[in-house]
């Protein structure tokens, strides 16, 4: 039985799987930057046997495993390589060694599974029809985003996958769970960068003064009815303002303040409109206090939606692979991911891997220093992944 014999490798590989998710974890590069990342990507595949590999968007790649009439169809597998600027605070072996850079949203577990993944398949390439093409891409973490990069760079063509399958490690699913979703399921992402411009001077003389202070206050205070008075309640939406910087003193109010944030929702139509309505609300009550303000809405990733077939059919699969009971559904996520341009190129189904485990303290969150997994997960990973691929190829 097929599934039986992927079973049985994702178990013989198990270990291998582990030991090249350390090597990366130890040496992660930033977005964009990914050069040994995606050498090291190019070696694992050619000692694999995999020939067929192409660079793309600089430090990205693409390879394809051909099985039996191999341009019968074609499922593409997708994993992201870049880490995070965050100071590692695990004490663990495999502890990165890039000063400041940490694997801190799992793209290390992505791609370590992705090359387990390449290995089953190739095993297995003269039991099925079709082929699987591999993406391997780089700045996840950074609009744009390296998705609409390796697109541009024409990853999705010679040969046009139907559909494109990717999985996300989730700390608060327990480790041998996965988690699915049909249908919308994470938000677009925007980029707010705001520039109040006044009248600073002497914080004892307040009249002579525009206080850009006082009025980047009221802006942000403003901005909330957005969400709060101008979105549908039907409509998932989310603006926050994670960074301000007035660079004054207790006496001393500056010329200018400035502000970066976020704003996400799950539908287009009102994204547009928000922006509009933001930057015209902004601009008003700047005026009306006698500053300026420039509001630059800097366009992120577009929102996530699932394909409902192709999920069912996911979900099923892997439902069969692990047990019902390992298959758990997701709810709508505020978060953005980039593999919402391959959504909007053909059908996706982006899923949840599980790597919380409590007894060994495994808890921490994505993009937090502390943030680890349950390497058992890496037995998961893998072969359902092949699994699911090989269910797409005959359905």
């Amino acid at each position: 039985m097929l599934m039986q014999k992927i079973k049985d490798l994702a178990q013989e590989y198990k270990e291998e799987v582990i030991r090249n998710r350390r090597h990366l974890h130890q040496h992660p590069e930033l977005s964009f930057e990914e050069f040994q990342t995606v050498a090291f990507v190019e070696d694992q595949l050619k000692k694999t046997g995999i020939e067929k590999i192409e660079k793309k968007a600089n430090t990205g790649l693409v390879a394809l495993i051909e099985g039996k009439n191999p341009d019968k169809k074609v499922i593409a597998l997708r994993a992201d390589m870049d880490a995070l600027p965050i100071v590692e605070a695990n004490a663990v072996p495999y502890k990165s060694r890039n000063a400041g850079v940490m694997h801190a949203c799992g793209h290390d577990v992505h791609t370590s599974s992705l090359l387990g993944t390449a290995k089953i398949l190739h095993a297995l390439k003269d039991n099925f029809e079709g082929s699987i093409k591999l993406i391997f891409q780089p700045g996840e973490e950074r609009v744009p985003g390296g998705a609409s990069m390796m697109i541009k760079d024409k990853a999705l063509e010679n040969p046009k996958p139907t559909a494109i399958l990717g999985q996300h490690v989730m700390p608060l699913i327990p480790a041998g769970k996965v988690g699915f979703r049909s249908g919308m399921y994470m938000a677009s992402a925007d980029e707010l960068y705001l520039t109040i411009k006044g009248r600073g001077g002497h914080g004892a003389m307040p009249e002579t003064l525009i206080d850009p202070v006082l009025v980047t206050s009221h802006i942000i205070v403003a901005l909330q009815q957005v969400v709060s008075r101008r979105a549908s309640p039907k409509v998932p939406s989310v603006l926050s303002f994670g960074k301000i910087i007035a660079d004054g003193a207790t006496n001393v109010i500056p010329n200018e303040v400035l502000v970066e944030g976020t704003f996400r929702t799950l539908d287009e139509d009102w994204r547009k409109e928000a922006h509009k309505i933001m930057v015209n609300l902004a601009k008003g009550i700047a005026e009306g206090m006698g500053a300026s303000v420039d509001f630059e809405v800097r366009k992120g990733y577009p929102f996530l939606k699932n394909d409902p077939l192709l999920t069912s059919n996911s979900t099923k699969a892997a439902k069969d692979y692990l047990g019902e009971e390992n298959v758990v559904d997701l709810d709508i996520w505020m978060a953005a991911e980039d593999f919402s341009y391959y959504t909007q190129e053909m059908d996706g189904c982006f899923y949840r891997l599980g790597t919380r485990n409590e007894e060994k303290g495994i808890t921490s969150g994505v993009h937090t220093p502390t943030f680890d997994i349950d390497e058992n997960a890496l037995g998961v990973s893998t072969g359902l992944m092949a699994h699911l691929a090989l269910e797409a190829l005959k359905n």
